[in-house]
């Protein structure tokens, strides 16, 4: 009974754990690295334009729903300009209006963008599109179209790529002769597909964007046909017919007006821009929650100041040097004075750096084990003891210090970092163990305390672990699962074994000769 109530609580804390990570990791994206970067991406739309005597109010068009990428940060730039910002029916788009204005004007919007394939497209069904109006002429031409491409097609994707097809052959297409040129734009060709296919009763929609990449600075839109079938929107490219979501495409805006609008204002050129960077992935991810509205940042370990997070970082890594500490002793069968002991002892070497740290520790406990042996021919109390021991350490360090400074040692200076009380209980605990069970047993558990300091201080100071453990605190609750499933082991350890080889030997028969 008892072991099944240790099973359930220990998986139910694994599970706790491991559950809070993977929603951190996967869905608010914190890294488990601390040297990891993501790759992102500055967009800028300039708006530039001649105001005329009256009051000019800009309209831009701005990205808002953008499959494949997450929306960081955004920024307006505009010199005495009102600004206000508002969704529509084809995403969003932002307005900037002033009184007067006098000279060439430039109005700016930058975002900062990264690939996030978790950003799904849009889900939602629209309605059947109303039946665009088309003279006499046009509408018989747009009926043939739509007989002819509908007996060549079985779906609303074979439909519109043989839709396509037709619209880019306009030359000797003659049903298509009468809308479009050879020489029409990719956006032209666009525009009539959605409006052949909402006389088909398919929606359809134009979404344009630029394409992210690698040495690209000056960039320019490019038309996508959307296609919804009932049950998803199907996407392509007008003019190569090619489906599917093109890679590195950020959707800039819907609809078939232009990407900007300028009222009270001539001669209006766009420039678009993109420039490729790097951030944090650390940054990325509270950008990220920023722009979400989620608190879990506010609820971590980065919410604290500074100097308390400075603390933290290294006392949140105590749990995994006794985790060392325990497989150590309950597997492997290394004896140690305690388990708090070699932890505390690993920490001070984060200051000393492990060689001169062990040399450290042997000098200051050699020498006080020689004062407590002394002190113990005196006959005094146990804790009047304890307190000439501790002074003893205090006096040890302070000389070793000095020492340091005349030899310009600097590691012999972070002596003063060690856990003095530690040290003090250990030089007494060792002087018992001696008087006890003999000087082996005693020299025994305090090299093997040594050792296990030295290893525990090398596990707690590999920097993936720890940034792992200070991003994921939540690990800590697996880290305790493991210690109470190790808390029940009463086999074998690795030393045990050399120690009792020679019951494994077959004896001899009876009575054999020698």
């Amino acid at each position: 009974m008892r072991n099944r109530q240790l099973y359930i609580l220990a998986s139910l804390l694994a599970v706790a754990g491991l559950s809070i990570f993977l929603f951190k990791y996967q869905t608010l994206g914190f890294p488990v690295r601390a040297d990891a970067e993501t790759q992102v991406w500055n967009v800028e739309a300039a708006v530039n334009f001649e105001p005329g005597p009256a009051s000019v109010k800009v309209t831009l068009q701005i990205p808002s729903l953008t499959p494949g990428y997450t929306l960081l940060d955004e920024s307006f730039v505009s010199r005495g300009f009102g600004l206000s910002t508002h969704n529509t029916t084809n995403g969003r788009e932002a307005q900037w209006a002033v009184r007067e204005a006098d000279g060439p004007q430039t109005v700016y919007y930058r975002a900062l963008v990264y690939r996030d394939p978790a950003k799904a497209t849009e889900d939602s069904t629209p309605p059947f599109p109303e039946i665009p109006e088309f003279d006499e002429p046009s509408r018989i031409a747009v009926d043939g179209l739509i007989a002819e491409v509908r007996r060549q097609s079985a779906d609303v994707a074979s439909f519109t790529s043989e839709l396509l097809r037709h619209i880019n052959n306009a030359g000797s297409d003659q049903y298509v002769r009468l809308f479009l040129s050879d020489t029409s734009s990719p956006n032209a060709k666009a525009q009539l597909a959605t409006r052949v296919l909402a006389a088909a009763q398919i929606p359809a929609r134009v979404s344009h964007g630029v394409y992210l990449r690698e040495g690209t600075a000056a960039a320019r839109t490019v038309p996508l046909l959307e296609v919804h079938d009932g049950v998803e929107w199907l996407y392509f490219d007008p003019v190569t017919r090619a489906q599917g979501w093109p890679q590195d495409f950020l959707v800039w805006w819907r609809g078939n007006g232009p990407i900007a609008d300028v009222d009270g204002g001539v001669d209006v050129d766009v420039s678009l821009a993109v420039q490729r960077s790097v951030l944090n992935s650390l940054e990325v991810a509270e950008r990220r929650m920023d722009s979400m509205g989620s608190q879990a940042f506010g609820f971590s370990l980065f919410s604290l100041p500074i100097t308390t997070q400075a603390v933290y970082s290294v006392l949140v890594m105590i749990p995994i040097g006794a985790l060392v500490i325990v497989l150590l002793r309950n597997f492997v069968g290394i004896k140690t004075f305690g388990t708090f002991m070699p932890v505390l002892v690993a920490l001070a070497f984060r200051e000393t750096r492990l060689l001169w740290g062990i040399v450290l520790f042997a000098v200051i406990v050699a020498l006080g084990l020689l004062i407590r042996f002394y002190l113990e021919r005196l006959r005094l109390l146990l804790v009047p003891r304890l307190t000439c021991v501790l002074t003893v350490v205090v006096i040890l360090m302070a000389g070793i210090s000095v020492l340091s400074q005349r030899l310009d040692l600097q590691p012999g200076l972070s002596i003063a970092l060690f856990p003095m009380v530690i040290l003090s209980m250990t030089i007494e605990r060792m002087s018992i163990v001696w008087e006890e069970r003999g000087a082996s047993e005693a020299l025994q558990e305090g090299f093997g305390s040594l050792v296990v300091a030295a290893l525990t201080y090398v596990v707690m100071g590999i920097p993936w672990l720890s940034h792992l453990i200070f991003v994921f605190p939540e690990l800590l609750l697996v880290v305790l699962a493991i210690t109470l499933l190790t808390g029940r082991y009463t086999g074998y350890r690795l030393l045990e074994l050399k120690r009792f080889r020679s019951f494994a030997k077959p004896a001899d028969p009876a009575g054999s000769p020698p």
